[in-house]
């Protein structure tokens, strides 16, 4: 058995183990780590625990230390001097002419490295932009092109359900969502409505996708023929998913009459759902916001 704790960085979805040594350490603590990009403050996310041996990808560096004022004071230090820089590379890419957008500047905690994230609708010569940047700061300059996904996720903000964003509070890497996940749960295809701050499909889309395939999969189709507990023929008007409610149109003496029914009260034959017919114009819109989930594009300069 080998005991870990996950530690979260910053700008990184991902957690990353450690050995916790004999420290005490808890959630939301801080501690300083060796990393491949060097000695960094990360923030403890899962508190220590045993695992299986074979679960754990070694070596397992060890936690140096739990951090220190010292050490949160060299953080606040470092938070400081990330603005100034901030400032300086948007000053350099506009000497450059250069079409990006600079999300952030951050400095690994030994000062070892400074990292730009930037967004750019496609690749950029940033070669002079790193020299500059480089005989300023006579430091290790990285630049980082991002998605607008880890853009959102790295600079927050307020989602229309009036909480933080999932992606920035505590998602630790994005999920694929698709367009299937918005008809599935019966939510308007406006872009408008499904879409998150990011510009793409929100990615609490995927959060009750399981769920709704299962209820789903219990219901008639708009449209189908149902039979009653009476023993009626019915036409499905409308169903409530989350419910398991279904409304029928039956016919009692030429006269057509709207009943509603749980649905295991009724006998039917499953059939797959129908697709929503859209345009070809809707259809590519729609297509845009779809995000497969996969790796944010990176060009590192060391």
């Amino acid at each position: 058995m080998t005991k870990i704790v996950g530690v979260r960085f910053r700008n990184t979805g991902k957690i990353y183990y450690f050995d916790p040594v004999q420290y005490q350490i808890g959630s939301g603590d801080h501690v300083i780590v060796e990393t491949a990009r060097g000695v960094e403050m990360g923030t403890v996310v899962l508190a220590p625990r045993t695992v299986e041996d074979e679960t754990v990808v070694q070596p397992l560096k060890p936690v140096i230390r739990v951090a220190s004022e010292a050490d949160e004071r060299i953080a606040k230090r470092n938070q400081e001097k990330e603005k100034e820089a901030f400032q300086i590379c948007l000053d350099k890419i506009a000497k450059h002419k250069l079409n990006m957008k600079l999300v952030e500047a951050e400095y690994t905690f030994d000062n070892n490295k400074l990292l730009f994230y930037f967004t750019a609708d496609g690749r950029i010569d940033f070669r002079e932009l790193v020299k500059d940047l480089a005989a300023v700061f006579r430091t290790r300059i990285e630049l980082r092109q991002i998605g607008v996904r880890d853009e959102t996720k790295i600079l927050g903000g307020v989602g229309i359900c009036g909480r933080g964003l999932c992606c920035h509070t505590y998602l630790t890497e994005f999920i694929p969502v698709s367009i299937k996940m918005a008809k599935e749960q019966n939510l308007s295809l406006n872009p408008a409505k499904i879409s998150g701050v990011c510009g793409r499909l929100m990615c609490c889309l995927k959060n009750e996708q399981e769920t709704y395939e299962y209820l789903n999969s219990r219901l008639p189709g708009v449209g189908d023929t149902v039979t009653t507990p009476e023993g009626l023929k019915a036409a499905v008007q409308s169903v409530n998913v989350l419910r398991q409610l279904v409304k029928v149109i039956v016919e009692i003496d030429d006269e057509k009459e709207a009943r509603e029914y749980k649905v295991k009260d009724l006998k039917f034959r499953a059939r797959r759902r129908k697709d929503v017919k859209l345009s070809a114009a809707e259809l590519k819109e729609l297509a845009a916001l779809e995000d497969s989930g996969g790796n944010s594009k990176i060009d590192d300069v060391k």
